[in-house]
């Protein structure tokens, strides 16, 4: 099986680091996220990475090489020009033949991929989205009111709950008849897609460590949490 690795995007919300550093080279201690990620993924089971590189690619290609060094082989998928997160997938038609796993550059999570994929094979869906659950303080008061203006309800300063994309998915490879090749195409206009041409898009909660580290605070968080964490990578 294949894991396909968005590794183009610019990276702005994470600069001045990303001004001379693709994110997903961003180090967590001794080693690139990517880096833990290709390592993760060769004990999941994935027999080759994809890379998708667009912004500084000479840097990831150079670090990572052929993957052998990580147990990994990798290949790489270049755009000459943004295709969005799920663009990239148009130019990769002929080399995915069968389900495939697919996941952003920048992604620091205990997740199990193998139990992930085994999740998404044993529910007949086109598309698996790996779901983590975000508690979102707000800090002020939330009033509902109804028709007739009259207030309902009153929360002062709730948390409200919310599953959100881990950046972590499962496709078939029908899915990639939705995508048109060259074309810019993000994930939620994907999805998008498929639930209203009525294909089953599934959801697979975890509640265990996840970071999308896509702002500075979330990438000091991961440096703050490596030495709690790293035992439960599987690398």
């Amino acid at each position: 099986m294949k894991a396909v690795i968005l590794a183009g995007g610019s990276g702005t919300r994470l600069k001045p680091y990303t001004t001379v550093f693709p994110k997903p080279l961003m180090p967590i201690r001794e080693r690139p996220i990517l880096e833990i990620i290709l390592r993760q993924l060769r004990t999941s089971g994935i027999e080759e990475a994809v890379i998708a590189v667009g912004y500084l690619a000479e840097l990831v290609m150079t670090y990572c090489g052929d993957g052998s060094r990580f147990g990994c082989p990798v290949t790489y998928s270049r755009e000459e020009k943004p295709l969005g997160t799920a663009g990239c997938l148009g130019q990769l038609k002929e080399r995915l033949p069968e389900t495939f796993l697919m996941m952003n550059g920048d992604v620091f999570t205990t997740l199990d991929y193998a139990a992930f994929l085994e999740h998404h094979r044993s529910h007949d869906g086109i598309a698996t989205i790996a779901l983590h659950r975000r508690e979102i303080p707000v800090d002020f008061g939330v009033v509902g009111m109804n028709g007739e203006h009259r207030i309902t309800e009153y929360t002062e300063k709730p948390t409200l709950s919310n599953l959100v994309s881990m950046g972590v998915y499962a496709f078939e490879p029908a899915v990639l008849d939705y995508i048109e090749p060259g074309a810019y195409l993000d994930f939620p206009d994907l999805i998008k897609s498929l639930i209203a041409e009525g294909e089953e898009v599934m959801g697979y909660v975890y509640d265990g460590y996840w970071l999308d580290i896509g702002r500075v605070d979330d990438y000091e968080q991961a440096k703050a949490d490596f030495d709690v964490i790293a035992p439960l990578l599987g690398i």
